[in-house]
């Protein structure tokens, strides 16, 4: 009985120490790149200019590539020490989203208000693209919170029938207050109560892999602060543009957003 249980233990440790999501190249998804031999220096790969995480798998480098979801099917091409690498990316169909919010003025914002909302991008995109040069070991994240996840990522949405940008994460139902924990090492790059995210955590993860969570009801922790996985950061809450309380649960690679659903870690245990 031990020693099952010790192989199974041993079997999870190897699984987590890679920790890839599926290879899925399309927009918004991710692409696993193998860009050589672990034998040899640790290579520098960029998209789209934007440098890439790199981690290693079974004595091979491998990039970790967020596609944006604006990419057109078809080639593109990633830079591996200045070597071009090819990769396809497939086409994929996101459905529609129609919300109601009941204040208006989340939908179409003054003048006052729109001087706020492009300050509060300067922070928010800051922390969303920085490239803190540290070893990753793994992506794959524990859910954040309990509760039924949406597969609203990549929806074109309609506020009161306002045309917006498409969904940039995935929404986690669960009651106000409920705690939120980090699925995964980290250190705090911003806090804020933002105007149409509310307030609001980033946690950067090494390597311009970075986890956002919001419309929080409060925040636990600060910006710098160093964390562990399941450490709290915050509770779900109802606070910026929403329909009722909920978390929205953003995950980004080399400054884009890709689906949480291929990042979130599924545990299996053999029989």
């Amino acid at each position: 009985m031990i020693r099952t249980t010790l192989l199974l233990l041993i079997t999870c440790v190897v699984s987590l120490a890679w920790a890839a999501p599926e290879d899925s190249r399309r927009p918004g998804g991710v692409a696993i790149i193998d860009v050589g031999s672990t034998e040899l220096a640790m290579p520098e790969v960029s998209f789209s200019d934007r440098p890439v995480l790199v981690m290693q798998d079974a004595g091979r480098w491998k990039a970790v590539v967020g596609i944006p979801l604006d990419t057109a099917p078809g080639p593109v091409t990633i830079t591996a020490n200045g070597v071009e690498v090819p990769v396809t990316i497939k086409e994929h169909a996101y459905a529609e989203q129609r919300l109601t919010v009941k204040n208006q003025s989340h939908v179409t914002p003054d003048q006052a208000q729109l001087d706020r909302i492009g300050r509060e991008r300067k922070i928010i995109d800051g922390a969303l693209n920085n490239f803190r040069d540290v070893p990753v070991t793994g992506i794959a994240l524990a859910a954040p919170v309990g509760g039924p996840h949406s597969s609203s990522f990549g929806k074109r949405r309609f506020f009161n029938d306002h045309p917006r940008a498409p969904h940039k994460g995935m929404d986690i139902a669960a009651p106000e207050g409920t705690v939120i924990a980090a699925p995964g090492r980290g250190v705090v790059a911003a806090t804020g109560d933002y105007y149409f995210n509310g307030k609001t955590v980033i946690i950067d993860h090494g390597q311009g892999f970075v986890t956002m969570y919001c419309h929080l009801s409060e925040i636990g922790v600060h910006e710098g602060q160093q964390l562990e996985t399941d450490d709290p950061v915050g509770a779900v809450g109802a606070t910026g543009r929403v329909t009722g309380p909920h978390l929205h649960f953003g995950t980004y690679l080399n400054g884009t957003a890709v689906d949480p659903a291929l990042l979130l870690q599924t545990v299996t245990t053999a029989e």
